[in-house]
């Protein structure tokens, strides 16, 4: 199976990295990186790239699609996910109110668990 992580380019995504490909190497499984920013920075959605003995491959988003999180939600369901990971971060309530949050979308919309991961304070 395969453990999936949405990837952007804050600090608490980082954190969800590191806490995806520790959880990969704990279920001895897969792990997919997917790019909620655009395409893959790194490797192609076909190569496999061995990071701390953890085979891992990446995905992008399609650009014309304005729905990152149902993008990810979807790529759960097409690579058999056993489990999603996502960085989170503190919101305000009038945030909470005001702006819908993809982290929000995935937890309440996923078919399979999610870890959600704080990132360490500075």
């Amino acid at each position: 199976m395969t453990v999936l992580v949405g990837r952007t380019t804050t600090r608490e995504s980082e954190a969800a990295v590191q806490e995806a490909l520790a959880e990969a190497k704990r279920r001895g499984t897969d792990l997919v990186i997917f790019d909620l920013d655009g395409p893959p920075v790194e490797g192609s959605r076909e190569e496999a790239v061995d990071i701390d003995g953890v085979a891992v491959r990446y995905r992008g988003r399609d650009e014309r699609n304005n729905d990152p999180a149902g993008e990810l939600l979807d790529a759960a369901v097409a690579l058999g996910a056993d489990v999603i990971v996502i960085g989170i971060r503190h919101r305000s309530p009038v945030g909470k109110l005001l702006l819908g949050s993809n982290a929000q979308e995935i937890l309440l919309e996923a078919d399979v668990p999610v870890l959600a991961v704080k990132a360490p304070k500075e």
